[in-house]
């Protein structure tokens, strides 16, 4: 079916974006790149491992050299779709967009409300991840059909895709800014093994479909410490919005917004999209 680049774009210029690539090996999906940051994933394509030990670096969305370490990993197939968890959108916007306040309606029962972009966060960066791949010949995917040459740049969420791998009927556990809401009562040793279980069983349900997946999670016996974990959420994050792209070349998701921005879905127990999911062919 072709290949799908999945990323977690920071909202903020200081903080590392997770990047996945997924290809297409026939049956099954193959894992070619996984990485914290994208000059960790660009350093892939140039036979350097990651180090997952290493604080990963922040920056600017940089769409051209992903795009091409995408192509050298993955060798002769460009991308075929990219899926971001970023507010993406035809149009300028500098608040809440029609596709946040559906997705909210349908998705906030589930704890998976949507939050409000804003002029500074996600702001020039979300233009210029856009942009970049714009110049690649992608477009914000909003519709069925592209123009002619135009490959899709989907926004996607990946909390309700979460539910949707391990077939829960509501938003999991595996934040690690949130681990004192999960878990109140319990010890910071715990609350890391509790996030370390899920994010377990996130990988088990994404390696039925997709080999090849590098991530080796940190051991609590090893010194584990949530500040050191979020590297790893966010290569997951990055994983799970590929899969999402995957399931949009299968034509299992919906969308929901409007022309100029859409977020897309793939199927969650218990929530019925119905009316709010409308695929614009204009």
């Amino acid at each position: 079916m072709g290949t799908v680049l999945g990323l977690d774009p920071a909202w903020t210029e200081s903080n590392p974006s997770g990047v996945a690539l997924l290809d297409d090996v026939g049956d099954h999906w193959h894992c070619p790149g996984l990485a914290p940051s994208y000059d960790s994933f660009i350093a892939l394509a140039h036979g350097v491992s990651v180090d997952w030990r290493a604080n990963p670096v922040g920056g600017d969305p940089v769409p051209e050299p992903v795009l091409d370490a995408a192509a050298a990993l993955a060798p002769g197939v460009d991308a075929d779709v990219v899926a971001v968890d970023m507010p993406v959108s035809r149009a300028s916007f500098t608040g809440r967009r029609r596709a946040d306040d559906l997705a909210s309606r349908i998705l906030s029962g589930a704890g998976c409300g949507v939050h409000s972009p804003m002029p500074a966060r996600p702001g020039r960066l979300s233009l210029k991840l856009r942009d970049g791949f714009a110049a690649r010949g992608f477009q914000v995917g909003t519709t069925g059909p592209l123009g002619a040459g135009k490959r899709p740049l989907l926004e996607v969420y990946p909390h309700p895709a979460a539910m949707s791998l391990l077939g829960e009927r509501y938003r999991l556990p595996y934040k690690i800014g949130r681990t004192t809401r999960y878990w109140p009562d319990e010890p910071l040793e715990r609350r890391i093994a509790n996030l370390l279980e899920v994010w377990t069983r996130l990988i088990d349900a994404l390696s039925a479909t997709i080999d090849g997946i590098d991530l080796p999670l940190p051991a609590i016996a090893q010194g584990a410490t949530l500040s050191g974990m979020k590297r790893y959420e966010d290569a997951l994050d990055a994983l799970i919005c590929a899969r999402v792209g995957t399931q949009f070349l299968e034509g299992r998701c919906a969308l929901l917004g409007e022309r100029d921005a859409a977020i897309w879905v793939p199927p969650v127990p218990g929530l019925d999209f119905g009316s709010y999911s409308t695929l614009y062919t204009a």
